[in-house]
């Protein structure tokens, strides 16, 4: 074998243009810019129109990415995101919303029964809403959507109810759609299971829009959705944007989650059927709701509201805070008809929900939170008088808290709010009843009638809550210099970390508990960064025993061990020592030495050194002289530690004793006695600033800041006595910095102004200062840099965003109660309406698995009138539709059935009626409705009765006018015939009955079926209703005239709401109203008797008799003889005189005549047979002597072939022999 020659390897360039580009292309240079200037020329433009159409394309690209700006009218508070879960039956769309809810919310919930509304994020919440088969469903959650999770089955593929709802929603305002596939682990193949992945994605981007986002579940694990997948759904709908929609933000609506019946009981008694007075709850959506207006609740239909008023938000966003995540207070759910919350407050009552499961089953630990509602629900007395009444204890052994002294320490109202905790027993939310007056939590009167005082008063509270959020770095900043050095030995203690006990009633405290959920324990590292960096606020008023709610933000910081929270700690532990607190500490050192036995815990550490110095603090706390000097306007500050379970059901919490506020609340009246009190030192002077006037105040309330501000306003002044001017120093500092000189660089005018003007926060006033000339330079430049690009598009978004700017800056500022009065109730309200008469069916068939939407209603839209729209049958449903047949329309909030005619307009502007829509074609309708503002969109069904095979909506189109400006006709022919025949007049009668209709139509014009044109000329005077007409030709009597009308037709009344709310539970999807007319014939068994002339017939064609021709006889004369007519005499009848007389037979003959009969039919017979007998051997014969024939003629052909060849060679041989003899010749 040879061996294999070694290929030779390939050698890299070192050197040339290739190598050089290889290097250059390493080192990631680029040529091109030497190019450009080497050959100008080659990157010169070489076609001016293509240039032209690439900047065409590129402007038609970016002009596509704009949308007409609106102005932005979301309030800031928005309302909950209302996400709906559509799809076919057993999709899994309970599952999805479970387990969303459970990712949001930490929570599971059983069914899914009307809104569902959960904190998402800081600034987001979520409603969702399942929606189910029915057609009626689907319209109505349509028109509210924000979101819509689209479940796709995707081992079944797409089903009609998804593209039913697609072109709902196109109808009705485009919502955000996002499809979901599930049941993708049915799929064993990974092959199968990408190209159907692909499949569905292309074609719900052909219904939806190119790049829809389509989500895949790929499976379920006991019995839920992968939690990685619903979380990243989750991520997906919590930073979405959503596009504001015509129609929402037109009017105002309202998702009802909530509905009371208030109808007098003694009424209801007497007689059940009455109507109902209804309160229905639920956040204000789309604009401003008016009180008294109209609104009409789609399933029902039109209603004045009888009042309406806003409550305080049951699910209300979390305190703005530095921070990423949610902790569990905040993650609250919201579901009355899912029955997840206890307590719910109304305006007049307050509702406790205790399942009777609670009651039946004696459970294994007792909670004192469902003692205590049980207790509550036993009693006669009301819950304010109990309270007034009673004495509540936080621990055993301690001090007991009257309503009064919880009232002076919460620093506001209280009134009876909720606060949902999560119930492990139960498995759902419980809502706990507080005495707060938080912003975000209920703040209902007891029946005192002072609500309105309240919400004045929580509104107050909300604008001071924001000026203190502005300014707390700065307050946090100076509390903590004005007592580091003064606390530096409580703060060498480490923190420890106090257990949270459950305490029944009458029981001693049990487990200790150290966090609320799995989640607070397994904070990620970010959290616990962000936690640190909190800690520093947090801190400021943690006592050392935190309340549940805040363990489950902090534990991390206290069990990690970390400085800057120690130190924090200690000082808040000083700030809070009051008369009240020290006997709830010295409870918690109690509840401490019970838990000893627990061991391996860091909080064990030192606890003897820790009781040691509460009792110290506890002995040496001075009286509080800031609350005696300025009142009880600090206690508030002082109560963070107060803020604990009472009887395990209530809950004193309040807003002032939140970090911001213990942050700048520094009591500087306590001091610890181990500390040497030096006032020559500058700290500890600072301590103790804010207690008098030189200390830092409000900047409404601090002379040094009044004084700046009036300097600024007045500026440079002249002394008109003296003439002596006066600069304003901080005018001439910004002129100075605006040139771009040092302000210090004037030293004498800044020493004297130093000397005379009260020294400020000269590092605040600076940092203004520079953030103020950092925002001049900015906005210069981009003013400079936009300025030769700002479009036309720009300068209307700036105009509406400062419109926007102007909206909000109206009413900020003022109370909610003022502020309705002026402008109604705003979008984002949590509200309640009263609706009188309403139906009782309302009430009694209430099903809460169907949504109740309130519209609102403008002014006009409560009339009935006629509406012209535009109309086209939907290219799937499968039936045309015929005009007056019953249609169920849904327009606006509406869904009603009318009658409507189809017409479309001829070349001459006349509406013709249509019989039928017509096929791929829009034509216009004509109904009696409910008046809609121009433009709006609808589609139309003609049953909302049940699921049926095919698709259901019949037909889609949008309004054009709202009056009776249209008129439409049908044509109407009237025959008649003519009696009477002149030249070119003829007399017509059957078309008219009396003169006067002849005198109407005198003029028109008329014509034959053969196309002969006419006039109406006269009536006659017999007979009645006959007239004269003149033609262009001779009529015949057997023409028929007719004269082509067009006769206006009138629109039928009818508006029928279609009420499928008010039928009973299990049937609310069988709603049929009026039927039509084949349907009524086919339920009666009535047979349609047609006209007899209508019907087909065979046609049968008669033979034409034409007459014999006639030629003139000089015609004859001319012919030549050839075609001259045959004088032949036709052969006329026999005359009866030469007719030969009938032969009468005698019986004798006849008996011959029959013998001779039947003899020669015999011989006809045997003649026939011989003569066939003879007829085959002629055959026969002929057969045989074909053969002969062809025998012979072949034998002839063989003698001839024979003769011809020895002819052939005698002739050859004769030319050869003459042929020689000529040689020899020769």
């Amino acid at each position: 074998e040879e061996e294999l020659k070694e290929q030779k390897r390939h050698q890299q360039k070192q050197s040339g243009p290739q190598a050089e580009r290889k290097k250059l292309k390493k080192q990631g240079g680029s040529r091109e810019e030497d190019a450009r200037k080497r050959n100008p020329k080659a990157f010169a433009v070489q076609s001016a129109v293509r240039m032209a159409k690439t900047f065409h394309r590129s402007q038609d690209i970016k002009m596509k990415k704009h949308h007409i700006p609106l102005v932005d009218r979301t309030p800031l508070e928005p309302p909950p995101i209302v996400i709906v879960v559509v799809g076919p039956p057993k999709v899994g769309k309970s599952t999805l919303i479970r387990c969303l809810i459970k990712n949001f919310a930490r929570q599971k919930l059983g069914d899914i029964c009307g809104p569902v509304t959960i904190i998402s994020g800081k600034k987001r919440r979520l409603t969702f809403m399942e929606c189910s088969n029915d057609i009626n469903t689907m319209i109505d959650l349509a028109k509210v959507a924000d979101l819509v999770l689209m479940l796709i089955d995707a081992s079944f593929g797409f089903e009609m109810e998804t593209f039913e709802f697609l072109n709902i929603c196109q109808v009705h305002g485009f919502p955000r759609i996002m499809g979901v596939l599930t049941h993708l682990d049915s799929f064993k193949d990974n092959k199968a299971l990408r190209k159907t992945k692909k499949n569905l994605k292309h074609r719900f981007w052909t219904e939806v829009y190119q790049g829809a986002k389509l989500f895949y579940l790929s499976g379920m694990v006991y019995g839920e959705y992968q939690a990685q997948e619903v979380k990243n759904l989750g991520r997906f709908i919590s930073v979405m944007k959503f596009r504001p929609l015509v129609w929402q933000t037109s009017h105002p609506y309202v998702l009802v989650d909530r509905m009371e019946d208030l109808t007098d009981p003694d009424r209801l008694r007497t007689d059940p059927k009455c109507d109902r007075t209804v309160s229905l709850y639920g956040y204000l959506r789309g604009t401003y709701l008016k009180n008294k207006g109209q609104v009409h609740i789609p399933g029902v239909g039109d209603f004045q509201v009888g009042d309406v008023n806003f409550l305080p938000d049951p699910c209300a966003l979390p305190a703005a805070q530095k921070k990423r995540a949610l902790n569990e207070k905040e993650r609250m759910l919201y579901a009355p008809m899912a029955g997840v919350g206890g307590v719910v407050y109304d305006k007049d009552a307050v509702y406790i929900d205790l399942p009777a499961s609670h009651v039946d089953q004696q459970q294994d630990e007792v909670r004192p939170n469902t003692e205590l509602v049980q207790s509550l629900i036993d009693t006669h007395a009301t819950l304010d008088e109990k309270m007034a009444a009673s004495k509540v204890s936080l621990f055993s052994g301690s001090a007991t808290l009257e309503p009064a002294e919880v009232e002076e320490q919460s620093g506001e109202e209280g009134g009876l709010g909720e606060k949902c905790v999560w119930d492990p027993t139960t498995q759902r939310k419980r809502r706990k009843v507080v005495f707060t007056g938080e912003e975000e939590e209920e703040e209902e009167e007891d029946g005192s009638g002072s609500s309105d005082d309240e919400d004045g008063d929580s509104e107050d509270s909300d604008q001071e809550q924001d000026d203190d959020e502005e300014n707390l770095s700065t307050y946090l900043k100076e509390a903590r210099a004005g007592c580091d050095e003064t606390e530096k030995t409580v703060a060498d203690a480490p923190p420890v970390k106090r257990p949270k006990l459950d305490v029944g009633k009458g029981e001693s405290a049990e487990v200790p508990v150290f966090a609320d959920s799995e989640d607070d324990l397994e904070m990620s590292e970010e959290e616990e960064e962000e936690s640190g960096e909190e800690g520093e606020a947090g801190r400021a008023g943690d006592s050392g025993h935190c309340s549940e709610e805040e363990e489950s933000e902090d534990c991390k910081e206290e069990s990690e061990g970390e400085l800057e929270g120690t130190g924090e700690a200690a000082d808040a532990t000083m700030e809070e020592q009051t008369a009240s607190k020290s006997m709830e500490e010295e409870e918690e050192e109690e509840g401490e030495f019970s838990c000893l036995s627990t061991v391996g815990l860091r909080w064990k550490e030192g606890l003897r050194q820790k009781a040691s110095d509460a009792f110290l603090r506890q002995q040496q706390a001075v009286p509080n002289l800031r609350k005696l000097v300025y009142g009880s306007v600090v206690q508030a500050d002082d109560s963070e530690d107060e803020e604990q379970e009472l009887g395990g059901l209530f809950r004193v919490s309040r807003p002032q004793t939140s970090k911001k506020y213990q942050a700048n609340a520094v009591d500087s009246s306590r001091f610890h006695p181990d500390t040497s009190h030096q006032w020559d030192q500058e700290e500890m002077l600072n301590s103790i600033r804010d207690c008098f006037v030189t200390g830092k105040w409000d900047e409404s309330q601090d002379a040094a800041t009044l004084l700046k501000e009036d300097e600024e306003l007045y500026g440079d002044f002249e002394d008109l006595e003296t003439g002596e001017v006066h600069k304003n120093p901080t005018g001439k500092q910004n002129r100075a910095e605006q040139n771009g000189e040092n302000p210090d660089s004037d030293d004498d005018d800044d020493d004297e102004h130093e000397e005379t003007v009260v020294k400020v926060d000269d590092d605040e006033l600076q940092k203004n200062k520079r953030l103020e000339k950092k925002q001049r330079l900015k906005e210069r430049f981009n003013s400079e840099y936009d300025g030769g690009d700002a479009t036309y598009f720009d300068d209307l978004k700036e105009e509406l965003q400062k419109q926007a700017e102007l909206n909000r800056a109206e009413f900020d500022g003022v109370d909610d109660e003022t502020r309705v009065q002026y402008e109604g109730f705003r979008p984002g309200m949590y509200v309640r309406l009263e609706i009188p008469s309403l139906p009782c069916e309302f009430v009694t068939n209430f099903d809460p698995h169907y949504p109740i939407i309130l519209g609102g209603l403008s002014s006009a839209e409560g009339n009935v009138g006629y509406l012209q729209m535009r109309l086209k049958k939907h290219r799937w449903y499968n039936r045309i539709l015929k005009t007056r047949d019953p249609l169920i329309l849904s327009l606006g909030w509406r869904r009603f059935q009318t009658i409507p005619l189809y017409h479309i307009e001829d070349h001459n502007g006349r509406h013709r009626l249509l019989k039928y829509t017509p096929q791929h074609m829009h034509c216009g309708a004509s109904i009696w409705g409910p008046v809609t503002p121009q433009g709006t969109g609808f589609l139309a069904v003609q049953t909302v009765a049940g699921a049926k095979a095919n698709f259901r909506i019949a037909a889609t189109g949008v309004i054009l006018d709202l009056d009776k400006s249209v008129t439409v006709v049908k044509k109407l022919k009237l025959i008649g015939y003519p009696y009477k025949i002149f030249k070119n007049t003829s007399f017509i009668k059957g078309m008219f009955n009396t003169v006067l209709e002849v005198a109407k139509f005198e003029g028109a014009s008329v014509r034959t079926v053969s196309g002969v044109r006419g006039m109406i000329k006269k009536a006659l005077s017999t007979p009645e209703g006959a007239f004269r007409a003149s033609f262009e030709d001779r009529l015949l009597m057997s023409d028929v005239v007719f004269l082509r009308s067009w006769f206006p037709v009138s629109v039928p009344q009818l508006y029928n709401p279609v009420t499928s709310l008010l039928l009973p539970v299990g049937q609310k999807d069988s709603w049929a109203g009026m039927r039509t007319l084949g349907q009524l014939k086919h339920d009666l068994g009535i047979r349609y008797m047609p006209n007899v002339d209508s019907l087909y017939k065979p046609v049968v064609r008669t033979k034409r008799q034409f007459n014999r021709l006639h030629i003139p006889k000089e015609l004859q004369k001319a012919l030549p003889f050839k075609s001259k007519p045959k004088l032949q005499q036709p052969k006329g009848k026999t005359p009866r005189d030469l007719q030969r007389p009938s032969v009468i037979r005698e019986p004798h003959e006849k008996k011959v005549a029959a013998l001779l009969h039947a003899l020669s039919t015999v011989h006809n017979f045997k003649r026939k047979k011989a003569h066939q007998v003879q007829h085959a051997k002629h055959k026969q014969f002929l057969q045989q002597k074909g053969k002969q024939e062809e025998a012979k003629l072949k034998r002839q052909k063989e003698s001839r072939k024979k003769l011809y060849r020895v002819m052939g060679q005698e002739d050859k041989r004769k030319q050869r022999s003459s042929l020689k003899g000529a040689s020899k010749d020769d």
